[in-house]
């Protein structure tokens, strides 16, 4: 086992001794209090089983057959989320053959960011995660289930869903994806299209008919991104079965393997605290999420919520875990934004199993951890496969099947992993440099400040930006408006270092899953609105960005640190249901502490 990682998650694990054994005694009582359905009003269970059909009612109203819950995020407007709409119904009639009753205990919001980019409406993105948890322990509550499944897939909803359950850790908890969409246009064709219609070249309809080609069908968006990146990780930590992650909806393949969890859920629910979740995520699971996340260059949205997820089961983890992780796992995938390949090629490129296969043979991962499937993350270097209509499991490749999409961790595509830290004067922040070419990780310029997204394109408009600079847009973070993403810039950026100048950003929000090619320093803090420097910043100033040494800094910090702060006026938090989340606003963590309002 590399000794950096060892290091890593034996501080982590000194550091979160007290919360960790709080954590793990409330959950032991809660299974030894144990499922209440045995002890149960008769009232109580009337209203529990009204609902079934007559075998079901028989079997709830006994002590013996497991009853599993069913947590669903389906809406048929996400196309991530549109192949879950027969589901509960497949876990249903599955879980009676397997000798179990499923029951819907409860579904959570499920909001998609790729709708509400650049909207009001996005200033609920990241507080939705938190709904969800609370969501998943309203449906919870009832005390009426012995496993729960987790149907859902994308951007807040996976993290959410896996915090709330962690407040019902004596459980088995299963995720059970719905899989991708088959791929479109490629990734390239779709980005020139959207820098076409940045530059006014092309008009709204065919960037519309560009969009729609490649999201096209029921399934995940295909780049890798957050939603993808959370499937990842689920994987990786053992939470759902090896090889299921990216497997299309609507397949014989993906029947079979929604079938198989209802089984392992059945099978577990008999095995005490075995196979529980507070048995799965543990110190080292959290240290194997991580390293998927630097190996395989996703989404920094989880230097958020794997904070977040971390601290539900009293684990604490911070930035600099990451950035110590980050200088010894090297970046072995390239899917876009960092690459051409999307995720349904790096399925067949080898896909997972590779992935883990390649990670535990070079000493990068805890392979001694618990999974759905019992003790050991060996079984998720096999692959799922059908053999006369039925699920087989058979070892996956021992070589890439495309190096240009997937390399051994000997001969990755970076030493290092895709996503660092940077910190100095301005404060700390994350950036992803999976997709940034070396030549543009290092830039000082002068600063430029914008305060909305609108602002910073109707300049890009005037020919205001022809020249090398740093966009500066404080007052995005959590405690400002809910840290909406800044997806916007994406093209208008890449347009102008495509055109050679040397540009870059600094925010205290959010950029997309799919953040790319331009050097984005983001989750800066502390934030505008807690006084950090940001807020300071004003244009003309100087600003060092280095993403090799890991450094952000200005250049005339005495003179700034001596200014006011700026303050944003006329900030609208009425209309779109933004005047609910108030009070979520006045409470949240820090990015760095999960941005959360529930620890």
């Amino acid at each position: 086992m590399n000794s950096s990682i060892t290091k890593v998650t034996e501080r982590i694990k000194e550091r979160s001794k007290s919360s960790r054994e709080k954590y793990l005694s409330d959950m032991t009582k809660s299974h030894q209090e144990g499922v209440s359905r045995q002890g149960m009003s008769c009232g109580n269970l009337a209203h529990a089983s009204a609902g079934c059909g007559t075998h079901e009612k028989n079997e709830l109203h006994g002590d013996t057959t497991p009853n599993i819950g069913i947590i669903t995020a389906y809406n048929d407007m996400l196309s991530a989320h549109k192949p879950f709409e027969h589901f509960p119904q497949q876990i249903r009639d599955f879980a009676i053959k397997h000798k179990a009753v499923a029951q819907v205990a409860g579904a959570v919001p499920a909001m998609c960011d790729g709708v509400t980019q650049g909207q009001p409406g996005m200033e609920l993105s990241l507080f939705s995660r938190d709904v969800v948890a609370m969501s998943t322990a309203v449906g919870l509550s009832h005390n009426l289930f012995d496993a729960v499944l987790c149907l859902g897939i994308c951007d807040k909803i996976v993290p959410g869903l896996l915090i709330g359950s962690l407040r019902f850790g004596h459980l088995p908890t299963i995720f059970v994806p719905g899989g991708p969409m088959h791929s479109g246009i490629s990734n390239d064709e779709k980005s020139q299209i959207r820098q076409a219609f940045a530059e006014g070249k092309i008009g709204r309809d065919e960037l519309l008919k560009g969009e729609s080609d490649s999201y096209h069908s029921p399934g995940t968006c295909t780049f890798y991104g957050t939603a993808n990146s959370n499937q990842m990780l689920m994987e990786i930590m053992g939470l759902q079965l090896p090889g299921s992650s990216f497997v299309n909806p609507n397949t014989e393949l993906r029947l079979l393997l929604t079938e198989e969890a209802v089984k392992v859920a059945a099978t577990n629910s008999k095995l005490g605290l075995d196979r529980s979740l507070m048995r799965i995520i543990t110190e080292e699971s959290i240290v194997n999420g991580i390293i998927g996340l630097l190996a395989t260059g996703g989404s920094t949205n989880h230097t958020i919520h794997l904070i977040a997820i971390a601290r539900a089961a009293g684990i604490i983890i911070n930035w600099d875990d990451m950035s110590d992780l980050s200088d010894v796992i090297p970046l072995i995938t390239r899917m876009y934004p960092n690459g051409a390949a999307d995720v349904n090629h790096f399925h067949a490129a080898g896909g997972m199993s590779y992935v883990i296969s390649t990670l535990l043979e070079n000493g990068l991962l805890h392979e001694n951890v618990t999974t759905i499937l019992g003790l050991g993350l060996q079984r998720y270097t096999q692959e799922p496969k059908i053999e006369t209509n039925r699920l087989i499991w058979v070892d996956g490749p021992k070589e890439s099947l495309n190096k240009s999409i997937i390399r051994s961790a000997s001969e990755p595509f970076s030493k290092d992993g895709g996503i660092k830290i940077l910190q100095g004067n301005l404060g700390r922040a994350v950036i992803k440099t999976a997709a940034v070419e070396s030549d543009h990780r290092k830039i000082e310029a002068p600063a430029i400040v914008f305060l909305e997204q609108q602002d910073l394109i109707d300049a890009f408009k005037k020919d205001e930006l022809n020249k090398d600079f740093i966009a500066v847009l404080p007052f995005q973070g959590p405690k400002q408006n809910g840290m909406p993403e800044l997806h916007q810039l994406t093209p208008t950026l890449t347009i102008l270092q495509k055109r050679g100048y040397k540009v870059a950003l600094v925010t205290d929000g959010r950029m997309s899953g799919a953040s790319g090619k331009v050097p984005s320093a983001i989750h800066l803090c502390p934030e505008a609105k807690d006084g950090g420097m940001i807020a300071k910043i004003r244009t003309g100033d100087i600003i060092h960005l280095d993403a090799i040494k890991g450094e952000l800094s200005c250049s005339n910090y005495e003179e700034i640190s001596l200014r006011e702060c700026m303050i944003k006026d006329g900030d609208n938090t009425i209309g779109y249901g933004r005047e609910l989340f108030g009070n979520f606003r006045s409470i949240v963590s820090a990015s760095e502490e999960g941005a959360s309002v529930l620890f």
